[in-house]
């Protein structure tokens, strides 16, 4: 049989054929019922997923571009503290950079974060937080419940990008105080790349900016959102918007539940194979912060090296990542997110293991180990 690459990285993800296929239709008039009643089944299971009621919009665009709709409509001119404690984080405050003044709160890559620094920011006047939630750079799960608390505490927005844990993990935005999240279409949608979606609550519209970017103007999202039958306000990725429709479903199918449990699983599976191969968990966690189930990153063990752990998996087919920026060679990470499974997780895992043998390395059966948990 003729074998697809299989992604097992923090994104972009396998695409199920389902989704694959419902790209290649006719084109649609995205004016017309038939894509307004596609958006509108969407936005209903992102809310879900969110964990909101609150307003929610689907951009043609990447993630970044909802995390940047985010900022530049609702903290232009206010003062914003950044949470940063990975590559995601540092483009948060990178993109506040543009809009405004920033303070950031810098934690080394996979570190927990400084609560009571930010504390003393919001004290000091703060209007504005933006945290990552779930950084895959360096496998850490942020406390967004807690800087949710803080952010209400003193009455300042919060903007959380969610991009790699909803859909894939526990998110509550409502009930965590977030006033603004995101999402981006290739991640634990398991929809093919170039949509984001973002959610933004009543105290973000009382606030929003009256100096707003043309295309990421989200005051004309809501003007188009509102309309009968539910648009987008320029000319949107329609083929990408059925396949993320298609996406959707497929999510409904298993269960929203069923679909966080199934991504946690996979990902204690990745951490039982590390324990038992001796291979070091790269973040150092707390009681607020976690080790991140959707994106597992573990130290390259002495005396193997990158290119040959990842170039040996990869001669089976498999891609896992690397790491970023100056953790090039240092880590490596496995992406548990989307649509796969224990065969998925099985097959990475019999990859890494045999590339850490064959470097030398000692490693124990972290396959069998990672099986008992899938089928515990």
């Amino acid at each position: 049989m003729e074998q697809e690459p299989l992604l097992m990285i923090p994104g972009p993800v396998p695409v199920p054929q389902r989704v694959r296929a419902a790209m290649t239709r006719q084109a649609i008039n995205h004016r017309g019922p038939e894509f307004g009643a596609a958006y509108a089944d969407t936005v209903r299971v992102l809310k879900n997923l969110f964990g909101t009621a609150n307003d929610l919009y689907i951009i043609s665009g990447s993630g970044t571009a909802a995390m940047e709709a985010g900022v530049a409509n609702f903290a232009r001119d206010r003062k914003i503290v950044s949470l940063v404690n990975g590559k995601f984080g540092d483009r948060f405050a990178k993109i506040g950079q543009r809009y405004s003044t920033v303070t950031t709160l810098e934690s080394e890559w996979g570190t927990p974060l400084d609560l009571t620094a930010l504390e003393g920011e919001l004290e000091a006047g703060a209007e504005v937080v933006t945290m990552v939630h779930n950084e895959t750079s360096a496998g850490i799960k942020n406390p967004a419940p807690e800087v949710g608390r803080l952010a209400r505490k003193h009455d300042a927005l919060f903007i959380m990008d969610g991009i790699t844990s909803i859909g894939g993990d526990d998110v509550r935005m409502d009930e965590w105080g977030i006033d603004i999240a995101v999402v981006g279409s290739q991640k634990c949608l398991a929809a093919p790349a170039g949509l984001a979606a973002i959610a933004v609550s009543d105290r973000a519209w009382e606030r929003i900016s009256d100096k707003r970017p043309f295309y990421l103007d989200m005051a004309a999202y809501r003007k188009s959102g509102k309309a009968t039958p539910m648009e987008t306000p320029y000319t949107p990725a329609v083929p990408l918007f059925l396949a993320l429709a298609e996406a959707c479903k497929m999510i409904e199918e298993e269960g929203i539940p069923a679909r966080i449990a199934r991504h946690r699983r996979m990902a204690d599976a990745v951490r039982a194979a590390a324990r038992c191969w001796g291979v070091e968990l790269f973040p150092k966690i707390d009681e607020h912060h976690a080790y991140s189930n959707t994106a597992t990153a573990l130290r390259v063990p002495e005396g193997v090296t990158d290119r040959d752990l990842r170039g040996t998996v990869k001669k089976f087919g498999i891609e896992i990542a690397g790491g970023q920026d100056h953790l090039k060679g240092k880590i490596f990470r496995i992406g548990t997110m989307g649509g796969v499974g224990a065969q998925e997780i099985l097959a990475t895992l019999a990859a890494v293991q045999f590339a850490l043998r064959k470097s030398g390395f000692e490693a124990g059966d972290g396959v069998e180990a990672a099986a008992g948990v899938l089928l515990g």
